[in-house]
């Protein structure tokens, strides 16, 4: 069974979410734990957590079917002592909220070098940083997105992201998720069966398929080794539309949580039946 669903709002607080995915058809969602443009927030309510467990036992959500995201702001690679410090704190909190929320697996971004600090500095530094939060945390794995390579964001190769999680002591509490549209900008033709096998059969080799915890499914706007992230909606970019049949067919991206993050909102919900339609195993 496939699980797909969207990055949806947390609008009218944490309890709506659930809502919010099942108003789209979702049988899989993603989330921001707080505002992720804020460095603080408020504590949930134990009303509100209560709540938010129960739809989702209600609505057919077990924890693996959800993929919640945590603030842009974090760089847990930061260079310099006090921005490293805020990002180690705010991962903790919200590595403690998922906890809350009985939700097994938190999506990062990586982190940055900012030029200031070695490639190979800063994979180290995130790592540390990974080590930090699941100490002070039980039951909810670090899920290190891919990236498109813009900037100085690190986690767009395989080998780096492979350095990361040679770093971290608990493996069992460390996983990959993988954006289609990063793993294209990075240089990864994955739009052909050839390509698509290929680059695969790479992460397997250089990470291992027993970390893929996620995937966000995403079209692109910008082509193969762009480095550029600028996502599109499905069969608007440059990615064709054999992608996504390649990876709703391919069984082991089963029972993994399949998240749309395109721009417009409006067409999720023909995206996830699209999505269901494109697989012909029956």
């Amino acid at each position: 069974m496939k699980y797909i669903g969207a990055h949806v709002s947390a609008t009218g607080g944490v309890e709506n979410v659930p809502l919010h995915a099942r108003a789209v058809g979702a049988t899989a969602f993603a989330f921001f734990t707080k505002n992720q443009r804020q460095w603080s927030a408020a504590p949930y309510s134990p009303k509100s957590v209560d709540l938010f467990r129960t739809r989702c036992r209600q609505l057919g959500y077990p924890p693996g079917s959800i993929l919640p995201h945590d603030s842009y702001l974090i760089n847990l690679g930061h260079p310099e002592k006090e921005g490293l410090k805020k990002s180690r704190e705010a991962f903790c909190d919200e590595m403690k909220r998922c906890e809350q929320l009985g939700i097994d697996r938190l999506n990062f971004h990586p982190g940055s070098h900012l030029h200031r600090i070695s490639v190979d500095a800063c994979l180290d530094r995130i790592a540390a940083s990974v080590n930090l939060a699941l100490e002070k945390t039980r039951g909810v794995t670090a899920v290190i997105e891919n990236t498109a390579g813009q900037g100085t964001n690190l986690g767009y190769r395989f080998e780096q992201i492979a350095r990361i999680i040679d770093g971290v002591d608990d493996k069992s509490r460390v996983g990959v998720c993988l954006d289609t549209a990063h793993t294209l900008a990075a240089g990864y033709e994955i739009r052909t069966r050839e390509g698509y096998e290929e680059t695969f059969a790479l992460f397997d080799r250089v990470v291992g398929f027993r970390y893929l915890k996620g995937m966000h499914v995403n079209d692109s706007k910008k082509e193969l080794a762009s480095h550029v992230d600028r996502h599109e909606n499905l069969g608007r970019g440059v990615m064709g539309m054999n992608l996504f049949t390649f990876i709703m067919n391919d069984p082991r991206l089963d029972n993994l949580p399949l998240i749309l993050e395109t721009p417009d909102e409006s067409l999720w919900v023909e995206e996830i039946r699209l999505l269901y339609f494109l697989d012909v195993r029956g």
